[in-house]
């Protein structure tokens, strides 16, 4: 399954990186560190129940209960505030996949709050993604999926109740490999009708049922944010620090 096509219209240029390719500024620099008992961080917990609530909640991806129970997500927020710095982030994000067996981490979550916060900014720079995969030599190894709080299909209205399919609470990058998918279609026949499932139940959902899950993952999120040290929903959360 490929990343489904989102909005097909003309895309306003990125507006021009502060920061050079090769090297990141140190306010950029994240480094992400393994949560396995509490995080504070409130995008990678509305995240997390984004996934719990509406990702498998809805049944909208059929192969996410199983990774997301076996704690084989890995989550990630990029504290990227440049499009060059996303860029470093998901490279990295790319090689510790990559480097890291599949019953340890199935699939990356790369949640970028700072940047890329306009859908068309952000679907420009899907190009990039799929550039720093074949760059890595990753074609057909990993694939990045996209999902965005404005997220909207090509030859949609942007208040096409389908649309949330793909809107996530903050923009991200999922970061997929080719294998797990292969195998998850394989398990399930009728893989190639996810899609239109996916629209019908939307439809059927209306837009006051998803903003009833939207504010569910919220709730979830600040009870979470607010919950003390202790054992966590979701160790694989990860949260960048300042070099």
């Amino acid at each position: 399954m490929k990343r489904p096509a989102s909005t097909a219209a003309p895309t306003a240029a990125l507006p021009a990186d502060t920061t050079c390719d090769s090297a990141r500024a140190a306010d950029d620099r994240a480094v992400a560190i393994t949560l396995d008992t509490h995080t504070a961080d409130a995008a990678l917990l509305e995240t997390s129940a984004w996934v719990d609530h509406a990702v498998i909640g809805l049944n909208l991806c059929p192969f996410a209960k199983a990774v997301q129970v076996k704690r084989q997500i890995r989550y990630v927020r990029s504290g990227a505030t440049t499009t060059a710095a996303l860029r470093a982030d998901l490279v990295a994000e790319l090689q510790h996949l990559a480097a890291t067996p599949p019953e340890l981490t199935d699939t990356t979550v790369l949640v970028h709050p700072q940047v890329l916060q306009a859908f068309l900014d952000f679907n420009d720079f899907l190009a990039e993604a799929d550039a720093a995969v074949a760059g890595l030599g990753l074609d057909g190894v990993v694939q990045v999926a996209a999902f965005h709080p404005q997220f909207q299909f090509a030859g949609t209205a942007d208040d096409d109740i389908t649309n949330a399919t793909n809107r996530a609470p903050y923009p991200t990058l999922h970061l997929i490999r080719e294998a797990s998918i292969d195998r998850a279609v394989a398990a399930f026949p009728e893989a190639e009708a996810i899609y239109e499932v996916n629209m019908a139940t939307l439809e059927a959902l209306g837009a006051e049922g998803w903003a009833a899950v939207q504010q569910r993952c919220r709730a979830d999120a600040a009870r979470a944010s607010h919950a003390g040290p202790g054992p966590g929903p979701d160790p694989g959360l990860t949260a960048p620090l300042k070099a």
